[in-house]
C-alpha cells in the first residue's frame, strides 16, 4: 500500500499551526486584560490591533531569524560532509556501510550499497544527509516563506477576539470576544488533531483551556489594577 508522509521538515505546517494559535490565544489576553481594566472601546480596539501587527511582526522577525539559522547549521554541516566525501570517500563509504549494518543489514549486502551510493558524489552527500544529519538538503526550509506565513496566521488569529470590538463596546463585545476566542481555539485543537492524528476531542479542550487560561489571568489582573 502506497503512503505519502507530510512534509514536517520545512516549517510551514509548523509555523501556520503556531501563528494562529499564538496570535488567538496573546490577542485574547490582551483584550481582556484591557476589558477588565477599562470599559473604554477606542482603548481596547487600540491595543488590540496594536497587539495584532506587534506580534504579527514579532512572529515573522523570530520565524525568519530561527529558519536562516538552521538553514546556516545545515549549509555548514553539508560543507564539512562534502569535504570529506572528497579527501576521503573509503572511509566514508565504510561509514556508511557500518550505518547499513547497524540497522540490521548483511554485511555483504551494506557494502554493496555503500560502494554503489558512493559512485555518484550527489547522491552520496544526499545520502549522507540523511543518515547523519537526519535532513533532506532539497527540502530546507524557505526563511521569508515561513516569515510571511507566521505573519498572516498570526493576524488570523489575533483578529479573531479583535473583531467585536469594532461594532461593539463593553460586557457584550467582551462576551463575543470570548465566544469567539473558546471557538477558535477549539478549530485550532481539532485543525491540529487531524494534522497529528490525535484525538480530536483532547486536543481540541486542551487549546481551549489554554486560550482560557490566558484570557482569565489577564482579565483578573487588568479587573485588579483598573484605570
Amino acid at each position: 500500500m502506497v503512503h505519502r508522509h507530510r512534509d514536517v521538515q520545512g516549517g510551514l505546517a509548523r509555523a501556520t499551526v503556531f501563528g494562529v494559535s499564538d496570535g488567538l490565544v496573546s490577542n485574547v489576553a490582551l483584550i481582556l486584560g484591557i476589558a477588565g481594566a477599562s470599559t473604554d472601546g477606542s482603548l481596547v480596539r487600540l491595543a488590540g490591533v496594536s497587539g495584532l501587527i506587534a506580534g504579527a511582526l514579532s512572529m515573522a522577525a523570530g520565524e525568519w531569524v530561527s529558519v536562516r539559522a538552521q538553514n546556516e547549521l545545515i549549509e555548514r554541516e553539508l560543507e564539512i560532509e562534502r569535504r570529506s566525501l572528497a579527501d576521503d570517500p573509503e572511509a566514508e563509504q565504510r561509514e556508511l556501510a557500518a550505518i547499513y549494518r547497524a540497522r540490521g543489514i548483511q554485511d555483504e549486502h551494506a557494502q554493496q550499497a555503500a560502494e554503489a551510493i558512493m559512485s555518484d558524489p550527489e547522491v552520496a552527500l544526499e545520502v549522507h544527509a540523511r543518515e547523519e544529519l537526519g535532513v533532506d538538503p532539497a527540502r530546507i526550509g524557505n526563511p521569508v516563506m515561513v516569515a510571511m506565513l507566521s505573519f498572516w496566521a498570526f493576524a488570523l488569529g489575533a483578529i479573531i477576539p479583535l473583531a467585536p470590538w469594532f461594532f461593539a463596546d463593553g460586557s457584550s463585545a467582551a462576551i463575543a470576544s470570548v465566544t469567539l476566542g473558546v471557538t477558535g481555539a477549539a478549530i485550532v485543537g481539532v485543525l491540529l488533531a487531524r494534522f497529528t492524528e490525535r484525538s480530536l476531542v483532547r486536543t481540541a479542550i486542551r487549546q481551549v483551556f489554554v486560550a482560557a487560561g490566558a484570557a482569565t489571568a489577564t482579565y483578573l489582573i487588568g479587573s485588579a489594577l483598573g484605570v
